[in-house]
């Protein structure tokens, strides 16, 4: 038995050198990582599995509601093909397994044009990406500082690698997520394709059956939810070892904006001053605007930064609002470079003092003339993190005072005092019974925005790397069901320090701090979330055309969908899967989009 547990740990070993080695980390970091705790390992008797299967590499799609186990062959139901359905204009995705009990192979993944009797969709609708896992831990608790070394550790998968190429040792189960845009133009009708699998063992063929809807969804320029991730474009250039701001920074910030775009993003995370959070994440954020105050005692504001991200996200297609953190920043502490010194002071001060509304009154005056230049005026929100409702009250009556024309966003709990003068209020999971019915009917009326967010607190629905996949999508639905304008989290990318590796950070769940991987690497999460936000502008559509539509079967099938959607709420987790609700809505989108509405 003892021999059989080393072999097992000499494999075990050489497999997670061989998963570094591929991810490209460098040996230093190995080193680095062999101090930190291991993914919890199979057992012997876990293994046994690998022992029945036949020899090869196998092959067969999953689900993508699964988190399959990389160290186990996949369990449940696999089949040899796989039927996807969807709009004109719709990301679809679908879950291919590799798996082999024997020694290393090469595997190739390929995907044929899509084809019926009359028309045929170009295969390069289809992208192939290699799932990887990376290091796990558990809830915990949520919030609050955590030891590395002695929580218990895992594997997720979730970085999604574009390649259709890749190595697959033995006892080892690969997942190869398969994503088709339907294009806008595409005919409606069912379209025929393949995804062939190349190894040794020879070359299977998968039949993968596509139907395009008579239905179209609007670009994600067009969608209608409000989509809020906080960038962090100070842990871009830590990650890539490049000067912030420099030619090379950009290069790398545009693909990660331009993805982020593609979801549906509304919003720029733009900093005012220093470390807004702080602290709170790997990569502090600096300030994108120097205050100098100079020597006889007047103030400049350099904004060549603000104006450079700006720009950037506006290019890269995120152009509705601007969120500027923050006059009430975590700490209340604000820095400028005094010349007369020729150093940068620090002081901590609070709204409703004099020392406050000094330092912000003549910045206020100057930002919004420069804002006013700029042609971003309309654009601009003054941003918040759960501040205290005393310290609100008195920035925002400040605020009206001195810069009106600027909007408020926040996110946070809901406080009935001041929440009418908050544009955009994004309402933490644990008050959204406080917020739903009249109140958030009576924003709606006033043009104003509501969205709400998780956090490390929540422990479902969440987007943790150990989450169940299904629940980012769940999050698109629980928004439309409660009335929500769309969704907030705090971070798209606020990495841990190796996150191609490991997901974990010593202050929150796994995953909490970010969605998407370096190098505009997108994953398990927020694709399911992208999804989630489809479902959601779907939602919207139909009901805007049944309503429309005096026909008694459109009326029975308003009826029927809203009907499931009031089944969606606060506690629906607690007696349903998200697996489930996600998978009876969409059910009921597909039939009602087959059967009851006719647009040519």
């Amino acid at each position: 038995m003892k021999k059989r547990k080393v072999a097992l740990l000499k494999k075990i070993t050489s497999g997670i050198l061989i998963f570094l080695s591929a991810s490209g980390i460098s040996f230093n970091l190995i080193k680095d990582w062999n101090h930190q705790p291991n993914p919890v390992n199979p057992s012997a008797d876990e293994i046994s599995p690998w022992k029945t299967l036949k020899p090869g590499v196998h092959t067969g799609f999953g689900s993508t509601d699964i988190a399959y186990e990389k160290s186990l062959p996949p369990s449940g139901k696999i089949s040899a093909s796989v039927n996807l359905h969807g709009w004109k204009g719709e990301r679809v995705n679908c879950l291919l397994l590799v798996w082999s009990a024997e020694n290393k192979d090469e595997v190739i993944v390929r995907a044929s044009p899509f084809r019926n009797s009359n028309h045929q969709l170009d295969k390069g609708i289809t992208s192939i990406s290699i799932v990887n896992y990376v290091l796990s831990n558990e809830f915990t608790g949520g919030c609050g500082a955590r030891d590395l070394k002695k929580s218990p550790t895992n594997t997720s998968p979730d970085l999604l690698k574009k390649a259709n190429k890749f190595g697959i040792n033995g006892q080892e189960t690969k997942p190869v997520w398969i994503a088709v845009e339907i294009p806008p133009q595409a005919a409606p009708g069912v379209y025929k394709g393949t995804i062939s699998v190349e190894s040794t063992s020879g070359t299977v063929n998968h039949p993968i059956t596509l139907e395009v809807m008579n239905k179209s969804l609007p670009a994600p320029s067009a969608w209608s939810f409000h989509l809020d991730l906080w960038q962090n474009p100070y842990a871009v250039a830590r990650f890539n070892r490049v000067n912030l701001w420099s030619r090379e920074h950009i290069n790398l910030l545009k693909p990660l904006l331009t993805m982020l775009a593609q979801a549906g993003q509304k919003c720029i995370t733009t900093t005012l001053i220093d470390d807004p959070w702080a602290g709170q994440t790997y990569d502090p954020y600096g300030s994108m605007i120097k205050w100098i105050k100079k020597a006889d005692g007047t103030w400049t504001y350099d904004y060549s930064v603000f104006d450079l991200y700006v720009n950037l996200a506006m290019e890269s297609g995120i152009k509705d609002q601007i969120n500027c953190y923050s006059m009430v920043p975590v700490g209340n502490k604000f820095s400028w470079y005094d010349e007369k010194s020729s150093k940068t002071i620090t002081i901590e001060s609070v709204p409703g003092t004099k020392a406050y509304e000094d330092i912000w009154e003549n910045f206020l005056r100057d930002f919004k003339a420069h804002l006013k230049a700029k042609g971003w005026l309309n654009k601009a929100a003054i941003a918040l993190d759960e501040r205290e409702e005393e310290e609100m009250e008195k920035m925002f009556g400040f605020l009206k005072k001195a810069a009106p024309e600027l909007k408020i966003s926040m996110a946070g709990f809901y406080y009935g005092k001041i929440n009418p003068a908050i544009y955009d209020f994004s309402s933490n999971w644990r008050h959204i019974d406080t917020l739903a019915g009249d109140v958030l009917r009576a924003r709606k009326r006033s043009g104003l925005k509501t969205t709400y967010y998780v956090a490390c607190g929540i422990p479902k629905p969440n987007n943790f790397t150990f989450s169940p996949p299904a629940e980012s999508c769940y999050e698109g639905w629980f928004a439309s069901a409660m009335g929500f304008d769309g969704f907030l989290r705090w971070a798209y990318n606020s990495w841990p320090e190796n996150p191609l590796l490991d997901s974990r950070f010593i202050r929150w769940p796994s995953g909490d701090t970010y969605f998407v991987y370096p190098n505009a690497q997108s994953s398990v999460r927020f694709e399911r979330l992208r999804e989630g936000i489809q479902d959601y502008e779907k939602i919207r559509i139909l009901r805007k055309e049944l309503a429309e539509n005096p026909s008694r079967k459109a009326a029975a099938a308003i009826g029927e969908l809203n009907n499931f959607m009031n089944t969606i709420n606060t506690k629906t987790l607690d007696r349903r899967s998200a697996v489930d609700v996600i998978n009876e809505g969409k059910n009921l989108l597909a039939e009602i989009a087959r059967t009851v509405m006719d647009t040519k």
